[in-house]
């Protein structure tokens, strides 16, 4: 036993080193000083930028909004990094306690685990996770398998597309260098970037699906990982251990997605108030739960009891992922923590937290708004990449010519193999809004002529 212990030590992840300011693409040049640190500017950066602004229009579960808003991407994207700040806040104060000695920037932390709360979602396609699932579903089922040999054939990676992951696909919309943009992508510092993937490990290694980068981005998440000394399992297998802060990003998704998706359908009624309430009244019990029922009390609008009530059961997830994260700090710098930290919550906490979850399956992801979604994108999804992978591998056509005109130069149409070609139509269907995926299906099935 003693020699394992020392192995694991051996192996153990370093804060001084997991949280570095380097920027991806620009390490060797020499910044000037601003009052603002680089996990700061990467906040900053990500918030102004256009592929973040475009989450407005791209669906979180429910069809964007006529009447009654709820959430899209962009508004949760805001949402878990304000929970994702409130747990790398408390983990900084924490560590600094515990790590008096050490010279690391925890005070960064909360700035690091907001910034890569923006971007987690960035990757994803329209139509929300159908949208990935109706990519997939068109390679493993649709017109695109006969391009698996030709992308066999060249040395591609086929399970990049078989697998989409909008999460490798912000990793990659982030560093990659796209035609004409700067060397580095969106220059993020290292610890941002790492804080995002999920999933450490190529699609050929996938469970479930999941997986971190494309073929294009793994040599760069190699680089990241060496810098920032993440474990890799295997020298042979490009398999590594999660970057600590990723716990806090997925915590801060997991929180709210769950949370946020009871108030949406309570908006849209799907859910009744009465059922509402009782879902996040089931996480509180004694003291605390008729302090709650008190203060509820003192407001009559059951939509500000609702507000009230969720922010309590964030409040009370993010003490206890919090919790959770200290507890087992060791075994995750060791690489050895393997489950989310919503896993690890009170037997009360869990319980309701499952209630929710189920409920949600019922009465919410299975409803007849979010089904419509799924079964709209898959035709939309499946048109579009049927035409334009026509046309980006048969060029030459005449239709062909009249279609790549609309892709944006920043898009590599004239990639010398078929995986870039099937890449570079995935970068531009992946990069539009839902009201753009739609317009653009109009048009070319003929369904819609711009006015005159």
């Amino acid at each position: 036993m003693a020699k394992k212990n020392n192995l694991v030590d051996k192996n153990k992840m370093t804060w001084p080193q997991l949280l570095s300011g380097k920027r991806l693409g620009i390490e060797a040049f020499h910044e000037r000083k601003h009052e603002r640190t680089n996990f700061q500017r990467d906040y900053d950066r990500l918030i102004f930028s256009s592929p973040f602004r475009r989450l407005q229009n791209k669906t979180q579960v429910f069809p964007l909004p006529g009447s009654i808003f709820v959430h899209n991407r962009l508004t949760h994207s805001l949402e878990v990094s304000c929970v994702g700040r409130s747990l790398g806040t408390n983990i900084s104060s924490l560590l600094m306690q515990k790590y008096p000695a050490q010279e690391a920037c925890f005070s960064e932390i909360g700035s690091i685990v907001s910034a890569a709360c923006l971007a987690h979602d960035m990757g994803n396609p329209p139509f929300g996770h159908s949208g990935e699932r109706a990519i997939s579903a068109y390679f493993t089922e649709g017109n695109g398998k006969r391009l698996e040999t030709n992308v066999r054939d060249e040395g591609g990676r086929w399970e990049d597309f078989t697998c989409f992951e909008g999460n490798a696909n912000a990793i990659r919309l982030l560093t990659h260098q796209f035609i004409g943009r700067r060397k580095g992508g969106f220059a993020l510092t290292y610890s941002t970037l790492a804080s995002i993937v999920k999933y450490p490990y190529p699609s050929t290694l996938t469970k479930k699906g999941k997986f971190g980068f494309f073929q294009t981005e793994e040599e760069t998440y190699l680089r990241i990982a060496n810098e920032l000394g993440i474990n890799q399992f295997d020298p042979q297998v490009a398999r590594y251990a999660r970057y600590p802060l990723v716990y806090l990003v997925e915590a801060a998704d997991d929180i709210c997605y769950q949370i946020m998706d009871i108030e949406d359908a309570h908006k849209l009624r799907l859910l009744t108030s009465e059922e509402s309430i009782h879902l996040l009244l089931q996480y509180f019990e004694g003291e605390r739960l008729n302090n709650i029922l008190n203060t509820m009390k003192m407001v009559h609008d059951v939509n500000e009891q609702i507000a009230y009530l969720r922010s309590c059961v964030i409040g009370l997830l993010v003490d206890e992922c919090t919790q959770i994260f200290m507890e087992h700090e060791d075994t995750i710098l060791n690489g050895l923590y393997d489950a989310p930290l919503i896993a690890g919550i009170s037997d009360k906490a869990r319980d309701a937290y499952k209630m929710c979850s189920d409920v949600a399956y019922k009465k919410i992801y299975i409803s007849n708004v979010v089904l419509d979604i799924e079964l709209a994108g898959y035709h939309i999804f499946s048109a579009l990449l049927d035409s334009l992978i026509e046309a980006v591998t048969n060029p030459t056509q005449a239709y062909s010519k009249l279609l790549l005109n609309r892709i944006p130069e920043q898009y590599d149409i004239h990639a010398p193999t078929t995986y870039g070609k099937i890449q570079c139509i995935l970068d531009y269907i992946s990069g539009m809004t839902d009201i753009y995926a739609l317009d653009l299906y109009r048009k070319i099935t003929g369904m819609s002529l711009p006015a005159l």
